[in-house]
């Protein structure tokens, strides 16, 4: 039975429902990235060429936004689980997500250097660095931190509050990365046509909606992480009291 410490029905006022909104945006926007790359951009191939190019915004947008979103979430939704294992799943998600972050790098890497285009020569491109490095960092210390038992509780404590930062400042970097991804792209495929792009063709509009749902996806998840009343209780299992130290790692 959950302890005195656990919060109110009350404190959860509208929680169900803003994480339920918040996973239709995020279903509508992975199938909006597939939609848009397929009907407009001309699908999805392993060939070097443009549909290879293809599998990179998919793969981001679905590993630093949707996943990593989702990483960040377990803590709130999962909150009368057992902490280990909602941090299992945390990571697990997490690990998902570098997958397919991967995946998406090999896909751009390889078209760019068929094509003999410059690597990592625009502010999506360095944005994109900058997050996915974060991301690993963020990654590696929260596994050591906070999945090795040995791991000292003062530390958990004091790095704690920056893992939370960094959680949502990843976030949002992704979603800087992922709207002008979106913008360079639409620059490029209409460029070769004068003022095409300003005419806004089916492509461009599908495009610029696509940007602005990461936004309001992002937007959500930003709007339920800050909500202290909806953080995870700080009581744990009795059973776990020997591996986690009680509070060392709420979120």
């Amino acid at each position: 039975m959950p302890g005195n410490n656990f919060l109110e029905d009350s404190d959860l006022r509208g929680f169900p429902w803003i994480v339920a909104i918040s996973q239709v945006i995020g279903i509508v926007m992975l199938a909006m990235v597939i939609v848009w790359l397929k009907a407009y951009l001309g699908g999805f191939a392993w060939n070097g060429g443009l549909q290879e190019f293809n599998v990179h915004p998919l793969c981001m947008i679905l590993g630093m936004i949707f996943l990593y979103a989702e990483a960040t979430l377990v803590y709130r939704v999962l909150r009368n689980c057992e902490k280990l294992k909602v941090k299992l799943i945390h990571a697990g998600l997490l690990c998902f997500a570098l997958i397919a972050m991967i995946v998406g790098l090999v896909a751009v890497f390889t078209f760019h250097n068929d094509s003999h285009i410059s690597n990592l020569y625009s502010l999506h491109s360095w944005c994109g660095i900058a997050t996915i490095s974060m991301f690993c960092a963020q990654f590696v210390l929260g596994f050591l931190i906070f999945l090795f038992p040995e791991a000292n509780s003062d530390i958990k404590s004091t790095y704690l509050s920056l893992h939370q930062f960094f959680g949502g400042a990843i976030l949002v970097l992704a979603a800087i990365s992922t709207i002008s991804g979106i913008n360079e792209k639409l620059f490029f495929v209409y460029a070769k046509k004068p003022k095409s792009y300003s005419q806004l063709p089916g492509g461009a509009v599908f495009g610029n909606v696509l940007g602005i749902v990461v936004v309001i996806f992002v937007c959500f998840i930003l709007f339920i992480l800050q909500k202290t009343e909806w953080k995870r209780p700080k009581e744990e299992d009795l059973f776990f009291e020997p591996i986690l130290s009680e509070g060392s790692d709420n979120e």
